[in-house]
């Protein structure tokens, strides 16, 4: 049975499959539909996307406006610390952040609804993540947030980490207002 775990943001799940192991390895379901609109994701996924990074890459705070993504993010090897933050403005989390690890071996997923950001740091040798999205990557919609932002204030893993020029020089979540979605309960 796949549990599926209210965080402190509303929308966003922290989802449990089954795994079904023995002798030869292991099987699970890594998405069904029916099911997981019973667990509370109602979105269609219309793109798969995958990256692989080494230890200490941070890649995020992203999102995209308007045509925003909702994210159902798993790792396949390694091991991340995830992080999604609410942006929608007028939600009752502005500005709170959830954040969890997900590894190949705990087989969690994340389900990130539009109008977050989100972002991971690679805590073990090497990640890759994979995620399903709600809207097709639009490079003119995305948009950054700092990383470090002090009024988010997360902990992350990682000091000095490798991050993209984008990401590194991306504005504080002050700065970038007009690129929100407002909360929809």
């Amino acid at each position: 049975m796949v549990a599926f775990h209210e965080t402190d943001l509303p929308g966003v799940l922290l989802i449990e499959p089954q795994v079904h192991g023995d002798d030869r390895g292991f099987f699970l379901e890594t998405y069904h539909e029916a099911k997981y609109r019973d667990g509370g994701i109602e979105a269609a996924f219309v793109q798969d996307n995958q990256s692989r990074s080494g230890r200490g890459t941070l890649r995020g705070l992203h999102g995209q406006f308007p045509r925003a993504q909702g994210k159902l993010l798993r790792v396949i090897e390694g091991e991340i610390f995830d992080v999604a933050v609410d942006v929608r403005v007028g939600s009752p989390a502005f500005g709170k952040h959830v954040a969890v690890v997900l590894s190949a071996r705990n087989f969690r997923q994340i389900y990130v609804p539009p109008g977050l950001i989100h972002g991971f740091a690679v805590t073990s040798e090497v990640a890759q993540v994979e995620y399903k999205c709600t809207d097709f990557y639009r490079p003119e919609d995305e948009f950054a947030v700092r990383w470090n932002d002090p009024d988010l204030a997360i902990p992350w893993p990682v000091e000095g980490p490798i991050l993209s020029p984008k990401d590194r020089d991306a504005p504080l979540l002050r700065d970038v207002r007009e690129r929100l979605l407002p909360y929809r309960p």
